[in-house]
């Protein structure tokens, strides 16, 4: 067992009976890493960076589903663990080098190790949300993933505040792209900071399109969601959009 009493529960879940019809991920809500794997070999400052988790995510998330009365599902393990956005069997989920950053810990892992940290993190969060997904299968629901991202990669500057991701463009990607363009105040990426693809990422193409549920992720910058002040004004503004989108989707 990777995962012992003195380690925290991979999945949060609120309001697990919410009245919304939106539903909340956050696949990179947390930093732990567990006691058995030490600190993987990584400096804490290096842990504490974009690398290890999404900064400001997981407070924006919890805000949101308050706000909202919506279900949230939040994944409270470093991505340089596991990867939670990742299948299992890529290379990215358990990165040996992350941007510029190597992962002793990552490096050589056996089967067995590999296969330690999905069943002990990566399938109890997915189980968790197809769990609470099918228990809504008789009512509405609208999937949105939650994510931040740097605002430096490799050294380069992204101007952008926010970014609408999809896999197939849908509708609710749309109105999300045109609700965020009004608000007169923010550059907004269309599939970026980064584009979703069947190759590159794990849940929205399982859960959201996978179940034909209308979807979207959310991309937002981590300077602007680094302090709690930050974070409520951005759930703030989420919940007033999400609400809007929500109403203009098909009923």
């Amino acid at each position: 067992m990777l995962l012992t009493a003195d380690d925290p529960t991979p999945v949060r879940v609120l309001r697990p009976d919410g009245a919304s019809d939106l539903f909340l991920t956050a696949d990179h809500a947390g930093q732990a890493i567990p006691r058995l794997l030490g600190d993987l070999g990584v400096p804490a400052p290096e842990r504490a960076r974009h690398i290890g988790w999404d900064i400001g995510i997981a407070g924006v998330t919890e805000r949101l589903s308050a706000l909202l009365d919506a279900t949230a599902v939040l994944q409270a393990y470093s991505r340089l663990v596991i990867d939670c956005n990742r299948d299992p069997s890529w290379a990215s989920a358990m990165p040996a080098v992350s941007e510029h950053t190597p992962i002793p810990g990552n490096v050589g892992l056996t089967s067995a190790q590999r296969q330690a940290r999905v069943d002990a993190i990566f399938t109890p969060y997915h189980d968790r949300i197809r769990t609470l997904l099918d228990a809504r299968a008789s009512r509405r629901t609208v999937l949105v993933a939650m994510h931040s991202f740097t605002p430096r990669f490799k050294g380069e500057s992204r101007a952008m505040h926010v970014g609408v991701l999809f896999y197939q463009k849908t509708q609710l990607a749309e109105i999300m792209l045109d609700l965020l363009r009004q608000e007169g105040d923010l550059v907004v990426g269309e599939n970026a900071p980064y584009a979703i693809t069947e190759n590159s990422d794990y849940s929205i193409p399982t859960h959201g399109s996978g179940r034909g549920l209308p979807h979207v992720e959310i991309e937002i910058r981590q300077d602007l969601i680094e302090t709690a002040a930050g974070q409520a004004a951005w759930a703030d503004r989420f919940a007033r959009l999400l609400t809007e989108a929500n109403a203009r989707l098909p009923a």
